[in-house]
């Protein structure tokens, strides 16, 4: 029987409170700080940087891991981790669960078409460069993982989750020492990098008077905006908040089971399998919402279960958790051997992501090139809420389709980028092909992305 004053009961309970309270102390710091404000560094990776700090200093004092320590149940890094993995999945399914209410016209689709079709065609720019810079290390390096690189894209382009899943694949299968650091360190530079990149051009902006940085906080919420007519009351027998909460979880207790008979069915791609959880939780969720409006058509169900203004709180809660649970279980000390390549892919990332973009944004989408740009560029670096915030600085009202952009590119975005996640498997296996399949696929993405360049119609000469 466990005994209730044991750490053992309380270890997950203190570790979940200790980030709680990092992201209270952040949020404190960056309210404080003019430079902090100034610098748009999300306050979650704020929280996992006052996480780094205190637990060097404590390794430094004592010798040991704080985590690890009897207080956070002798196993707190590898519950980080274990967050980290969860509240990436949690998130999207919550994402997942909002709806679309905005009408699609084909000018409409086709920039959310391109949206996700850049999204891909930059993980794999940043793929390219970051492999190139391992093969090139590994080269140089004794005993260095040639296929490190790939977890460039994985860090910057699909952020603290995916960094620490293929990160992970790479430790546990294939013998890369401190994957799972080296992935979440390198996701903690994008969130820099954002940072860094998006303040510069927006003052670039402002000093060429093309924009007015506007106030980034949140405006009044009214009340249509968090209940519509036809939904369950927020308060029953049952919390509305609570259906929100039960919901995502059912949606996650049946990737869990997808994932367990695929995983059954192909024994040898589970690693891979279990790494898409996001993935299968927005699958999903598609499925669980599909049964609810099939209901309703029914009649069994009269009112709308789901709420957009809460599902959003839920996600942004689990995204939240998800950055600064994995910026603090970086274990540093395993890493003191590769801090200068980690440096290098992390400029090459913030240039190569901030050069594409802004071409891209320019180049295609002429009518909001700045918001489009600075929403991309920060999602690509950081996540969908990096983004969202450097958007907020010139479109504080959304009024531009940059936003929704961010939201619907995800499926072209999934579609294409689905074969990449494959190929980061083969990379540690046959390093050189891959980044040779990267490079032509990248050259077929932007055949698509800019064929209404390259199949430009010639006019008819006139007789």
């Amino acid at each position: 029987m466990e005994n209730f004053w044991d750490f053992s009961v309380w270890g997950t309970y203190n570790v979940v409170a200790v980030l709680l309270a990092s992201l209270l102390v952040a949020n404190v710091l960056k309210k404080s700080f003019k430079f902090l404000q100034a610098s748009l560094i999300p306050t979650s990776v704020l929280g996992g940087v006052v996480l780094v700090v205190v637990a060097g200093i404590y390794k430094l004092i004592t010798g040991n891991v704080m985590f690890d320590t009897a207080f956070f149940g002798a196993k707190g890094t590898a519950t980080l981790e274990v967050i980290t993995y969860h509240t990436l999945a949690l998130g999207f399914i919550a994402s997942a669960f909002k709806g679309s209410k905005n009408k699609m016209t084909k000018e409409r689709t086709v920039e959310i078409f391109n949206t996700g079709v850049t999204t891909v065609s930059t993980y794999l720019l940043q793929a390219i460069f970051g492999l190139g810079i391992s093969i090139i290390a590994a080269l140089i390096i004794t005993d260095f993982f040639p296929a490190a690189g790939v977890l460039l894209p994985f860090g910057y382009g699909q952020g603290t989750g995916q960094a620490l899943n293929y990160g992970g694949i790479y430790e546990n299968q294939f013998g890369f020492v401190g994957g799972k650091s080296f992935g979440l360190t390198v996701a903690a530079l994008g969130f820099i990098s954002a940072s860094i990149g998006g303040v510069i051009h927006l003052n670039i902006l402002r000093r060429k008077g093309k924009i007015k940085i506007q106030n980034a906080e949140e405006g009044t919420i009214h009340s249509e905006q968090i209940q519509s007519d036809n939904e369950i009351p927020m308060q029953e027998s049952i919390d509305k908040m609570t259906v929100q909460i039960a919901l995502i979880v059912v949606a996650y207790l049946m990737t869990f089971l997808l994932m367990f008979l695929l995983g059954k069915l192909l024994p040898g791609m589970k690693s891979v399998i279990y790494g898409f959880n996001f993935l299968l939780g927005v699958l999903s969720a598609t499925l669980v919402k599909l049964v609810m409006r099939f209901l309703k058509t029914r009649k069994v169900i009269k009112k709308e279960y789901t709420n957009d203004f809460l599902m959003t709180r839920a996600s942004n809660f689990f995204f939240d958790i998800m950055v600064v649970a994995g910026i603090a279980a970086i274990r540093l000390g395993v890493l003191q051997n590769y801090w200068g390549i980690i440096l290098i892919m992390g400029v090459v990332g913030l240039v190569i992501t901030y050069v594409y973009n802004h071409f891209v944004a320019h180049k295609l989408f002429k009518n909001y090139p700045e918001e489009q740009f600075l929403a991309m560029y920060g999602m690509l670096t950081g996540t969908a809420s990096t983004g969202v915030i450097l958007l907020r600085e010139i479109d504080g009202e959304f009024k531009t389709p940059a936003s929704d952009n961010l939201v619907y590119q995800n499926f072209p975005a999934i579609v294409f980028g689905f074969p990449m996640m494959l190929l980061a498997t083969l990379a540690p296996v046959k390093p050189i092909l891959t980044f040779i399949i990267f490079v032509v696929f990248f050259a077929a993405m932007n055949v698509i992305l800019f064929r209404s360049f390259i199949f430009k119609k010639k006019p008819k000469d006139k007789i």
